[in-house]
């Protein structure tokens, strides 16, 4: 009995151990910097005796520098911009990751479904500063690939970064290209730990490639759906700041459809050098998140308690 005891903690012990490099991690990156968002209220003023000092000699200023995002004529704008642009992004990049997944564990020879797989993975490791020059390549208005194939056919060239309309396809076809393929490897790998013999079992019983996947593959990949569906939720007041800000190349024409959250904040900054400012809109986004998150987890246990996250 003692001997079991003893065991059980040297047990603990070691898995402690393997968990100490990730709650290190944690600590020093996610909750200590926690701490730096009282400048969020804050006029913050740099001290030459350091942070912490910069921080304590700074006037307090309240709720004044959450203003900034809620008192200007474009607060509408960027708002309605990251919300609906994020929405799309979840919606279309879960219904064609799922398929792309799918599709790849269809491929009989395994050998070519991990080249396709390579390829569709290699643009989430592009810069997003590579994928605005490759996206200009494309859309330069004198020598772009787009404008000599409609010369080609005899139409006139676009002036594609001074025409709004086109943007909101743009902007969502090149996130589409880049981060389907690092999406898809979640449900790939949520596919593959399916049981075989479940897939047996139905062609045994007479059921069609499609009658499988509608009532085995969509069924058990559905509690990671949800969790990955939740996290993309939290993240719904974030944009991806390289997207909207590299690809558009900043284009003042273009603000009303590509300017968002993020971008506004870095533009105020650049202007202003409030960094005060910055730190009330991070910390906004960063509550709306949490809130979203934690009523849409209640919503998903109300229904099925497996698929939430807690």
């Amino acid at each position: 009995m003692i001997g079991g005891f003893i065991r059980n903690i040297i047990k603990d012990k070691v898995m402690l151990l393997m968990v100490l490099p990730g709650a290190l991690w944690f600590l020093f990156f996610s909750y200590l910097p926690m701490v730096g968002t009282v400048i969020a209220f804050k006029e913050y003023r740099y001290s030459r005796e350091g942070f912490w000092a910069s921080i304590f000699h700074s006037k307090w200023v309240g709720w004044d520098n959450f203003k900034f995002l809620f008192t200007t004529n474009d607060a509408y704008i960027i708002t309605r911009n990251t919300l609906l642009y994020n929405a799309v992004f979840i919606l279309l990049g879960l219904v064609l990751s799922v398929v792309m997944a799918i599709v790849l564990a269809e491929i009989a020879n395994k050998k070519l479904a991990k080249v396709y797989q390579t390829g569709m993975f290699l643009p989430y490791f592009l810069s997003w500063v590579v994928v605005g020059y490759f996206a200009f390549s494309f859309l330069s208005s004198e020598s772009g690939v787009l404008n000599q194939i409609l010369g080609y056919f005899g139409a006139e060239p676009i002036n594609w970064y001074s025409e709004k309309k086109y943007w909101p396809v743009i902007l969502v076809l090149v996130y589409l290209w880049k981060a389907l393929g690092y999406n898809s490897v979640v449900y790939l790998a949520a596919i593959m730990g399916i049981d075989k013999s479940l897939y047996e079992a139905a062609m045994i019983d007479g059921a069609g490639k499609f009658q499988q996947i509608k009532n085995i593959t969509l069924p058990l990949l559905s509690p990671i759906i949800t969790i990955m569906t939740l996290l993309a939720i939290g993240k719904i007041f974030y944009a991806d700041f390289g997207l909207f800000y590299q690809v558009p190349r900043n284009s003042g024409t273009l603000y009303s459809v590509t300017n968002v959250i993020d971008t506004y904040v870095y533009q105020g900054l650049k202007s202003t050098g409030e960094i005060g400012m910055s730190t009330a809109a991070g910390l906004y986004q960063s509550v709306v998140g949490f809130v979203l998150v934690i009523t849409s987890n209640y919503i998903v246990r109300k229904f099925n308690k497996d698929s939430a996250l807690f």
